[in-house]
């Protein structure tokens, strides 16, 4: 699956998908021709026709049309969202999506609004956060206000995500080949020094992932624990440069790989997230090399990637410690972050 950004004048407003929202928004075709040179998030499946559609607007003032107002903030708006469900998980993937615009573009909220009878897309907001805070009414009907704040850390992982809690909670260092890390953590690439919202358009651009890994210690994970995200060398230079800190990520599960009853319990378990085929994952239910299956959220890509050689000299990590997996400090998972350059507001202390 791959997302466009896209003009709206590229787009057919003749699509099928926006069939319902022609019926539910009676100016909606109007609208539409009034952003002909705006942009919008787009998946065309396998016979060419649109199966998502996503439109972010940022806004700064109030928004007085809808009961009770909401005052005055930097919002990132989801002026549009529609999606023909195929099993695909496109609606956690424009979440994602969503949620990166907001990152970025340090807003305090999200919002959008809805009718009612959308249930399931309801729901799906409200699992990340998003709640109930006001209505809408027009000529078209009322319609629900959901608001997700930007700066609430309470809830569960979902309900505060993207933010990252380290109160509490240990925090890890864990490796990840090149090979595996570009496709599990496509924002995170090595030669994207900024984690552009815009040009990432790869399918694997979602919240969860799913990971198999051998390393000693995996084991004491907890939910709510953070991992620190740490790409190993490519091999076209020495690890001191090109051995990099990417990511943070939050565990949501760990399992033992003989915790799974089958191989279908197994394989329902990690093939939606996971960066591994079905091919690898048969290898790895037969042999089981690979005992430890991480379940974690991600939550965001450093815009600047953090190499080794800089955590060793000045952020106090100790060059022969065991890499692969190691618990490290709250104050050197903080100077990787302030190092990397990510709002250190989205870190709740």
């Amino acid at each position: 699956m791959q997302l466009v950004y896209e003009q709206f004048s590229n787009i057919n407003l003749s699509d099928p998908i926006f069939d319902s929202l022609k019926t539910d928004y009676a100016e909606f075709e109007m609208w539409f021709a009034k952003k002909a040179a705006d942009r919008a998030y787009v998946f065309f499946g396998k016979a060419g026709s649109l199966d998502g559609f996503l439109y972010l607007k940022i806004e700064t003032e109030a928004v007085s049309d809808v009961n009770p107002p909401l005052p005055a903030a930097k919002r990132v708006k989801v002026g549009t969202m529609k999606i023909n469900p195929h099993g695909t998980r496109l609606g956690e993937r424009f979440l994602k999506k969503i949620f990166d615009h907001a990152v970025t573009q340090r807003a305090v909220e999200i919002y959008m609004t809805v009718f009612d009878k959308h249930g399931a897309l309801v729901s799906l907001f409200e699992r990340y956060g998003f709640r109930r805070m006001a209505t809408k009414t027009t000529a078209n009907g009322a319609e629900l206000v959901l608001v997700k704040s930007m700066l609430n850390a309470e809830g569960s992982i979902l309900e505060r995500y993207p933010l990252v809690k380290i109160s509490g909670q240990s925090i890890y260092l864990l490796s990840l080949y090149p090979k595996w890390h570009t496709r599990l953590l496509p924002d995170s690439i090595l030669n994207t020094e900024d984690a552009s919202i815009v040009q990432d358009v790869s399918h694997t651009n979602s919240i969860h992932k799913v990971y198999l890994a051998a390393m000693r210690g995996l084991e004491k994970v907890h939910p709510g624990d953070v991992i620190l995200v740490y790409r190993t060398s490519d091999g076209s230079g020495p690890a001191h440069y090109r051995s990099v800190a990417t990511s943070v990520c939050v565990i949501e599960e760990y399992r033992d790989i003989n915790s799974f009853s089958s191989w279908e319990d197994f394989a329902k378990y990690c093939s939606p997230y996971s960066v591994f085929n079905q091919a690898e994952l048969q290898e790895f239910w037969r042999t089981k090399k690979y005992p430890h299956v991480l379940r974690f959220t991600y939550n965001f890509a450093l815009p600047k990637r953090v190499t080794r050689g800089a955590m060793i000299e000045s952020m106090g990590f100790n060059a022969e410690d065991y890499w692969g997996f190691m618990e490290i400090s709250r104050t050197q998972f903080q100077s990787v972050i302030r190092a990397g350059a990510l709002n250190e507001g989205l870190i709740i202390r």
